[in-house]
């Protein structure tokens, strides 16, 4: 979730399939700048003309038991929280502060794809996030999977959740190892902070 006073991260190969995002400013006043987890980093390096290029080793592949903050610099300070998924009973707590959200899913693991619909049903409808843009990440793109993004998103039934959803989603496709898709999410950044 992007979030004032809290904050988000693009989460690295997590373990857990949804990973709930905050971005936000820890003050009072609502400011949309939040931190940014290790992986977002590297999404400033996408503005150069060979931006892919420029985003090194992907860091160990960790999974998200607590919360993360980073900070990013995209003309403004953002501090990104992320929290995992096993987070997710104290998810609410964070929403007063959040003016974004970034959910991601683990496109490599099917298999938690009911959970992670539950847990982003919740998040859209909770009243504090009505008006909060989304941005939902399928990520791990570049691995095998038995069952293809098509075939997730109708399980999903993506279509219907972005159709009848309050808040402006916007869906991407990932990989954060080999940066395939960053730029979309950088790009989303831009456009949505400037509003």
């Amino acid at each position: 979730m992007l979030r004032d006073g809290g904050s988000c991260s693009l989460k690295k190969n997590v373990e857990v399939q949804r990973l709930p995002t905050l971005i936000g400013n820890a003050g009072r006043r609502r400011d949309p700048s939040g931190p940014l987890r290790r992986r977002v980093p590297s999404l400033a390096q996408l503005s150069s003309k060979d931006g892919a290029k420029d985003l090194g080793e992907p860091p160990a592949t960790l999974p998200t038991v607590g919360t993360n903050l980073t900070d990013l610099l995209l003309g403004k300070k953002i501090t990104i929280r992320e929290l995992g998924g096993c987070m997710g009973p104290i998810w609410p707590s964070y929403y007063s502060d959040c003016c974004c959200i970034l959910y991601m899913i683990d496109a490599a693991k099917p298999t938690q794809i009911s959970s992670s619909c539950v847990q982003l049903l919740s998040l859209l409808s909770a009243e504090q996030l009505a008006s909060v843009p989304v941005l939902i990440i399928f990520n791990k793109i570049d691995l095998p999977c038995y069952m293809s993004l098509v075939e997730m998103k109708s399980l999903f039934r993506m279509q219907d959740i972005v159709a009848f959803a309050k808040q402006p989603i916007t869906v991407v496709e990932t990989s954060a190892r080999v940066g395939t898709g960053l730029a979309n999410v950088l790009q989303w950044f831009h456009s949505t902070l400037r509003g």
